[in-house]
């Protein structure tokens, strides 16, 4: 099964088509082509970073090429365009005000000839800029590159598609989903949209589909589906090889070969399906057809793949009455407690968590004995303390009469424990309802072949296992996807402050393996039980978890293929345009293992920062968010940092002016009290600016960016309510807005700019690293003003 499941999860099931394949095909070398150029000729995709523009110029230049080819039953239709809007969101549980400018999209849409400007069309989007510091192949090169494929295989295969398609290229989704929200609030073909694709990448491959409403993190695909369109759609993204999920080493090589010939195969048969679908609706059908039903959606439907083979799907409807019972084995409780119990323990004698982050499998040696002695000590106690029934068999003389007892008895027990696995698996979702559903004939085979084999015979017990076999192997390939999956974002998962945080990643850990071994393991254990739950089973378990304890914590936790997350953070204070008050280095690290790990596996960084034995972390490390306001709300993923002193004099030498903010004419003062205070914000003369955050304090009323409207305000550090927004966009322009206060109390204005590119001195600590460490380095020019 396990083998079934890593061909699978590892897409060598998929034969990636290569160059010279057939042009009414989807072919992933011709794609990755595209993928190449994106992340290896181009320099830097980043807002703010020439790279992005040339990104742009290489999209349009290859859509004007298939447009070139497109033959006379079809219209191509290009568009380039800079979007400009203001808005207030909540992300990652924060409320936060955007403003941006000139962020470029590009849109081709393909139709027949005779379709028209408001016919229904489907919509697929995919995203070019890529997270600073990142060359961004999967995330989301690879889904440009997927795009362009496709297009090119609409326009080549001379299918005239029934709806008109549209391709969005969206050059701002690492700002939190700019592009796509410039699109839907301004472009003229947005009300025509019916159906959409998201094409997304939290990894460098394995296809998966609506999997970030249960992580942290959005999509374009909350824009189109909840915020500005209600519209029917898929998030399609790339899961694994999260490792590399926003570092540098998400390069070409990284890419799972066989994910995007998946991919392409998928999308184009998924928008064949959308474009023929007579349930294709614009805008204005859909809120018609909505209102008509009252709002209602049980038609929404649940579905799945099993191994990749075939999809299963019912209604919502059918699934509030699958799903609506909820009951927990003791057994499956045991088996997430135990790991969770052995993690803990384990800590308590190693020197650091997360051994298993570079070594996934050492996960499963280490858990995986913990569940299962979980799963089997109520079977175990239970064969150490005999039911009455079968006490009473052994007084009995008459053979005949003690058969028919322990068939009795048996069937009662083990139909008591199959059906409680039966009533656990109606609550849950289609694993569990799987399980129900293969659990139920292999109870009925098991029930029926007692009477023939006995209930203590090999035979019983295959009757039992063989028609549970495709369930453990969806099972299997489901756990596996999910363990993996999450191993590798634990990496980016934030941490807690000591000493609890330092346990959280391994107990969760455990806790996800217990759940995994439940679901492989679990439904065998009514009837497999007893052959399992012997006491030299017990005994060789215990020792395999004591060899896992000494074996584990011999593993270091991070390598060029799992790398630890580190900011450096070149922070420079400033006052007015012109003058420095203070520069400083400052790290931090986004998992378990702090600071002072770091510090001891990087000796050179730690001599260049005169990091001695005598030097103290629990003196030194301060943590203030307000430090790291440039990356909010990412910075509530933090939980310590150090500072370090850096010399500011070649700051001084490479920027004459710095980002300030002032009044650019007096303030009005209304019969009632309140005051407005017209603001000039200056960007200086930084030279790669991804985006400038504004932190406002004081008796705010109302302000001009994002409508007029305040968002729920924010608490840092324990101060007091504060609004912020964050601007972007490439602009010779200053930005102009102003606040209103509602009292003559004053206004505090807090400016954080991140600027991507680094000072020497800068670039040389980052050099100093050790390759298994990927460090995010950036400036952040910050400055505080009153009015």
């Amino acid at each position: 099964m396990s083998i079934l499941v890593h061909s699978v999860l590892n897409m060598k099931l998929i034969k990636p088509l290569d160059i010279d394949a057939p042009l009414d095909r989807f072919s992933e070398a011709r794609a990755v082509e595209h993928v190449r150029v994106l992340s290896k000729e181009i320099d830097g995709r980043q807002v703010g970073r020439q790279g992005l523009k040339d990104a742009a110029q290489y999209i349009k230049t290859q859509l004007e090429i298939i447009k070139e080819r497109a033959g006379s039953n079809m219209r191509i239709e290009i568009e380039e365009t800079a979007v400009d809007g203001t808005f207030n969101m909540i992300f990652l549980g924060h409320s936060i005000s955007f403003g941006y400018r000139n962020h470029t999209n590009i849109v081709m849409r393909i139709s027949s000839l005779d379709s028209q400007e408001t016919d229904p069309s489907v919509l697929v989007n995919g995203h070019f800029d890529s997270p600073p510091g990142s060359p961004g192949a999967g995330d989301c090169g690879s889904c440009v590159a997927s795009m362009l494929e496709i297009a090119r295989l609409t326009v080549d295969s001379g299918w005239a598609p029934p709806r008109p398609i549209i391709f969005l290229f969206n050059g701002a989704e690492e700002l939190f989903m700019l592009g796509s929200h410039g699109f839907m609030t301004s472009h003229r073909w947005r009300d025509t949209i019916g159906a959409f694709v998201n094409v997304e990448a939290s990894g460098t491959g394995g296809l998966a589909q609506d999997v970030f409403p249960v992580i942290p993190g959005d999509t374009d695909y909350r824009i189109f589906a909840n915020d500005h369109g209600k519209i029917p759609g898929l998030d399609v993204i790339f899961l694994l090889g999260g490792y590399f999920y926003h570092t540098s080493y998400d390069t070409i090589e990284r890419l799972l070969p066989g994910s995007i010939q998946a991919r392409g195969d998928n999308l184009f048969s998924v928008i064949k399906a959308f474009t023929n679908s007579s349930m294709l609706q614009n805008a204005h059908e859909r809120e018609s057809l909505t209102a008509a039903a009252n709002g209602s959606d049980e038609e929404r439907p649940v579905f799945f793949d099993y191994l990749s083979y075939f999809m299963l799907f019912y209604s919502r409807k059918q699934a509030l009455v699958l799903h609506r019972m909820l009951f927990h084995a003791i057994g499956i409780i045991l088996a997430i407690i135990f790991p969770m119990i052995f993690s803990i323990f384990r800590l308590l004698f190693s020197g650091h968590s997360m051994n298993w982050f570079a070594h996934p499998y050492l996960a499963f040696m280490m858990f995986i004995p913990c569940s299962l002695v979980g799963l089997l000590t109520p079977r175990f106690v239970l064969g150490c303390f005999p039911l009455s029934q079968d006490v009473s068999i052994l007084k009995m003389s008459k053979e005949a009469i003690a058969d028919e007892a322990r068939f009795w008895g048996a069937f009662g027990l083990y139909s008591l424990l199959t059906l409680a696995y039966l009533v656990a698996g109606l609550s849950g979702g289609f694993l569990t309802f799987s399980m129900t559903v293969f659990m139920l004939p292999a109870w009925i085979s098991f029930c029926l072949s007692i009477k023939s084999f006995g209930y203590q015979s090999l035979r019983s017990t295959a009757c039992y296992v063989i028609p549970l076999i495709p369930c453990l192997t969806y099972s299997v390939y489901f756990g596996g996807f999910l363990a993996q999956f999450l191993i590798e974002k634990m990496g980016m998962m934030g941490s807690l402050p000591p000493p609890y945080g330092y346990f959280i990643p391994d107990v969760t850990m455990a806790a996800i393996i217990g759940v995994v071994t439940g679901w492989c393991v679990g439904p065998l254990i009514p009837v497999a039980g007893h052959w399992l739950a012997r006491s030299s089973i017990m005994q060789l378990l215990l020792q395999l978890i004591v060899v896992a304890l000494a074996v584990s914590s011999q593993f270091f936790p991070y390598s060029t293929d799992a790398p630890k997350r580190v900011v450096l953070q070149h922070t420079i204070l400033t006052a007015d345009a012109e003058q420095i008050v203070d520069s400083s280095y400052d790290f931090t690290v986004v998992d378990s293992n702090y600071l002072p790990f770091l510090f001891k596996h990087a000796p050179e960084v730690a001599k260049e920062l005169h990091i001695g034995s005598n030097f103290s972390f629990e003196t030194t490390d301060q943590f203030h968010r307000q430090t790291w306001m440039a990356l909010f709300p990412v910075s509530f993923l933090f939980s310590s940092s150090l500072k370090f002193p850096a010399n500011g004099d070649d700051i001084l030498k490479q920027y004459r002016y710095f980002p300030h903010i002032s009044t650019n004419k007096p303030q009005m003062i209304s019969d009632g009290g309140s005051r407005r205070v017209y603001l000039e914000f200056s960007l200086g003369s930084l030279k790669e600016i991804w985006v400038a955050v504004l932190n406002i304090t004081g008796p705010l009323s109302s302000w001009s960016l994002a409508n007029n409207i305040l968002p729920a305000p924010e608490t840092v550090d324990g101060g007091p309510p504060s609004y912020i927004c964050r601007l972007s966009g490439d602009s010779p322009e200053n930005w102009t807005f102003w606040l209103e206060a509602s009292s003559s109390e004053a206004l505090r204005v807090e400016v954080a700019v991140l600027d991507q590119y680094l000072m020497e001195s800068t670039k040389k600590l980052k050099g100093l690293f050790p390759t298994w460490a990927d460090v995010s380095a950036y400036s952040s020019y910050m400055s505080s003003y009153v009015f």
